[in-house]
Order: C-alpha cells, then structure tokens, then sequence
C-alpha cells in the first residue's frame, strides 16, 4: 500500500478480514478482543505504516490522554525541576501535559483550569496555592497535589517535619552560636510550614539562640537578590561576631545568599554555614556546592503521577468505585552535605 495514502479503519479491516467494529474496539477497548486478534491488528498497524488520528480518538471517546499542570513559577529552581521530572514520566505512562504557570490570581487561574478542562484533559497536578483544595475537588476530576493545601485533593509531599530536624541538626553540630530559618509567610496548612515548625522544636530541645525570619521574599530573581542583600547586612550589623547558621526555605535562595556572601568576602567565612532546602540542580552546581535537604524531586513526581494514574484509570472502568479515603503519602528526605557546611 502506498505509504503517503492515508491509512483509515476500513484499510485495516480489509487487511485484516476484520470488521471495522472489530478495528475500533481495537482502539478504544482493547480488552474485549483476544490477545492473538489484538496480535493481528497490531502488526497490520505495522505493515500499514498507521498513524492514529489522535485528535478524531478524542471527539470519539472524550479521553485526550493530557493531564494538566499548574505551578506557582519557574524562578525558583525547585518548581523548574519538578516538572521537569514530572514531564519525564511519560515515558512510563504515555500521558502528554498541558502547563500553565500561575500568576498569584485566582480569576486567572480559573481561567487556566477552564481552558485545561476545554481540552477535555483527564486529570490535573496541582503545585500553585491560589486556589483553595475544597474549589478544586469541586471540579470533578482526578486531581493530586504536590506541596500544597490539600485538605480536600489527594496529595505527594516532603516529610518537611522530617527535612527540617534534618537540618537544624546538621547546622547545631557546626556549632553555630546563632541559627536563623529564612522563610515566607507560610500558612499552617501548607506542607512546608512543618519546616518552620521542625526548626524551632530543635532549636528550643537544644536551647539554640534562634530566630526565625518570616516574609515576602520577592516573585522574581531580582526582588530574591534584594531580599538576600537586606538580610545580609541585617546578620554583619546585628550579629557581626557569631557564627551563623542559615537553614533557607529553598536552594534558591541558599544560592542567592551565599553568591552574597561570597562575593563580598571572597569565600564562605567560617562565620557562616548555609544550608538549602529541595536538592534542585543549583545546590549541586553553586559556586560552593550546598549543603541542602533532598526533597527527591523525582520520585515526588513520579509518584504523583502514579497515583493520578490509578484514579484516571478508575474513572475509564465501566463500573469505578467512589474514592472514600484521601491519599496523602509523604517521601523521606534525604540530608546531603555539601561544602557550605562541615
């Protein structure tokens, strides 16, 4: 058969001796044809050098096999990683991905999720805190949190709890006279505010000299410089002294401040230890490598996925069964020391 000639279900019926019905259950429910039929219709599929028209499968039977992707910003590296490895995944399930970055504004992001859901996708990943868990279980469809609220979505988390003993412990036994947690205002329910919490039952159960710096931290490369820089002339003006220990809320930022740092004494003085927060490509590849806390970017994606999997799957079975119990499953973090600490 000429291959530039547009292989349609009849061609394949025809070389086959199959019914075009027989063609089309091939595509859209596989499972009620024998194994040796479907054998068959695969390799005519072969032979016939078949393209499957992907967009007419989807007028079809509504199943676009896209699932949508919301994160907050790119700007912070952990957010660029994690997509990155969430993208990889389809190597595994062979779902394609639709992305959208938030902007910080509910109208918008609603406006994302309508157009998400015009393209008839089939489930969503949610990294942006805009929207409250309760409106997006709202919208009847597989959803999974990453790092977020998630009273009302399933979801795949850091143990921050876990990541923040961690840490803390690691900036103690550098003998630090001082230890500081740079963070934003993170609300309660938001998993990364166990970092928060993790810092000061250590600091009070080693009685540590603490303090904990919590606010906006800027929305671009330019206002996280800015921040790091006031910071760093808060720490040589009020601790000059002390040797302080910096536990940053993110790699991002532990670049920023220790790039800081570096610059105005041409090193990392004894005086200061840093470590970060995400194992994101920066911490690895800063002009000190960090020290930082590996949130396991990848399998935090991979099971993310997984789990959205087993739900987009469940909605395909003639009879699903009802979701009765959230999944919120947390991943170990692991500590990886660096040259910003000893």
């Amino acid at each position: 058969m000429d291959n530039k000639k547009k292989v349609t279900f009849d061609d394949i019926a025809k070389y086959t001796n199959f019914s075009k019905t027989t063609i089309s259950r091939y595509f859209n429910n596989p499972d009620s044809l024998t194994v040796k039929n479907q054998d068959i219709i695969a390799q005519a599929l072969i032979d016939l050098n078949y393209q499957e028209n992907k967009l007419a499968k989807v007028l079809a039977n509504g199943k676009s096999e896209f699932v949508g992707i919301i994160v907050p910003n790119l700007y912070l590296h952990y957010y660029a990683e994690m997509l990155n490895q969430i993208l990889a995944t389809y190597k595994t399930f062979g779902y394609k991905f639709l992305i959208f970055v938030s902007t910080n504004n509910e109208d918008t992001e609603r406006q994302y999720i309508q157009e998400l859901m015009a393209y008839k996708i089939e489930g969503m990943i949610i990294l942006s805190h805009t929207i409250s868990s309760k409106e997006l279980s709202s919208y009847d469809i597989p959803i999974v949190a990453i790092e977020r609220e998630d009273k009302y979505i399933n979801s795949i988390n850091t143990d921050n709890y876990m990541g923040a003993i961690q840490a803390t412990s690691l900036l103690v036994k550098n003998n630090c006279d001082i230890l500081f947690h740079i963070n934003s205002n993170v609300s309660k329910d938001v998993p990364s505010y166990k970092r928060i919490q993790g810092f000061r039952d250590i600091c009070e159960e080693q009685h540590i000299q603490n303090k904990i710096i919590l606010k906006d931290l800027g929305h671009s490369y330019q206002e996280i410089y800015n921040c790091m820089s006031e910071l760093f002339k808060y720490f040589e003006k009020e601790y000059p002294n002390q040797k302080k220990g910096l536990f940053m809320a993110n790699d991002t930022h532990a670049n920023c401040m220790l790039n800081i740092i570096f610059r105005e004494n041409g090193c990392l003085p004894d005086k200061y230890r840093i470590i970060g927060f995400d194992d994101s490509p920066i911490a690895g590849q800063a002009i000190i490598p960090t020290s930082t806390v590996g949130q396991q970017i990848d399998k935090i994606a991979f099971e993310a996925m997984n789990l959205l999997v087993e739900q987009m799957n469940e909605r395909k079975k003639r009879r699903p069964k009802p979701q009765t119990d959230l999944i919120h499953k947390y991943i170990t973090p692991i500590l990886i020391r660096r040259e910003t600490t000893d």
